[in-house]
């Protein structure tokens, strides 16, 4: 499994196992998270990405139980959480309206809930999970810079932000922002061109693509885009899923694709698109599926 270096002292797998769904497991025992865990460390996948957010406020919880029961897995992983969605569920509950908040108050406050419910004492990559319209960006920049100051998290970045929105934030930070977590799929390919990942790859900062398979919309796709996945999965003898999330593997942007699902057997297989060896006229038929048109 490849590393990607965030930090001079910071690296994750390039497949990441995001942990959004473990609450809707209907297992959630510290042994069967163990057994995800496990599956995907196997596979040399050390990166699990959370936030707050997930499951109303649970996944946490129930990542922490698992790891309290066996704490030498913390050693082998590295943790991403989001905080700054504030929504009417779990210790929210009592909130009028879904909304975001990047205030250091709230930042600050999350972090710690987070470091608590994990069960752990350092967070390895900070994220803020939505651009907040409201956001003061020293208030919130110097928040995020106290927080790895204090040794509560070792980096910080950002989810959904477009390049002004980074831009804005890391104006107001000493510390500099690592990573951009971005909607980026065969379903969702506007990235390739609207400017954001060329932002990214031209400061060398890797990005990390949440919903990769598009929402499971790629498996069953069919049309062009699961005509051209069948095609390219029977030719490395993989599957639809492995081709989907090759396809974003060879972009030289170094993207990082977080997978998440509860079967344990999906888990094991989530390296198999590590086979899948694309060279250019097939990723862009992949392209061109998506698009719905040739190219210019």
């Amino acid at each position: 499994m490849q590393r990607i270096n965030l930090t001079p002292d910071l690296d994750f797998s390039q497949l990441i196992y995001g942990l959004w769904r473990i609450g809707d497991d209907p297992d959630t025992s510290p042994a069967h998270v163990e057994s995800k865990i496990q599956a995907c460390l196997d596979q040399g996948i050390t990166t699990f990405d959370q936030a707050d957010i997930y499951g109303g406020y649970t996944a946490e919880a129930i990542l922490g139980t698992a790891l309290t029961k066996n704490p030498g897995l913390r050693k082998q992983m590295e943790i991403v959480t989001k905080c700054d969605i504030v929504a009417p569920a779990g210790r929210h509950s009592s909130k009028r309206v879904k909304h975001y908040d990047t205030s250091r108050a709230h930042i600050e406050a999350s972090v710690n809930q987070s470091l608590t419910d994990m069960c752990i004492e350092q967070i390895d990559l900070l994220l803020l999970h939505r651009p907040d319209p409201l956001m003061d960006h020293v208030e919130t920049g110097a928040a995020l810079d106290d927080l790895i100051a204090s040794g509560k998290v070792r980096s910080v970045g950002v989810s959904n932000f477009r390049p002004w929105d980074w831009k804005l934030l890391q104006s107001g930070m000493s510390n500099a922002l690592v990573t951009n977590q971005i909607e980026l799929s065969l379903s969702a390919i506007d990235p390739f061109t609207n400017g954001d990942l060329a932002f990214h790859q031209q400061q060398a900062q890797p990005v990390m693509a949440w919903s990769p398979l598009g929402g499971g919309d790629l498996i069953s796709d069919a049309g062009d885009i699961g005509k051209q996945l069948d095609k390219l999965a029977t030719e490395s003898g993989t599957d639809r899923a492995s081709v989907a999330v090759a396809f974003l593997l060879h972009h030289p942007a170094k993207i990082l694709p977080i997978l998440g699902t509860n079967n344990l057997a999906r888990i094991a297989t989530i390296s198999s698109a590590l086979k899948v060896k694309l060279d250019r006229e097939s990723w862009f038929e992949l392209y061109q599926a998506a698009l719905g048109t040739e190219v210019a």
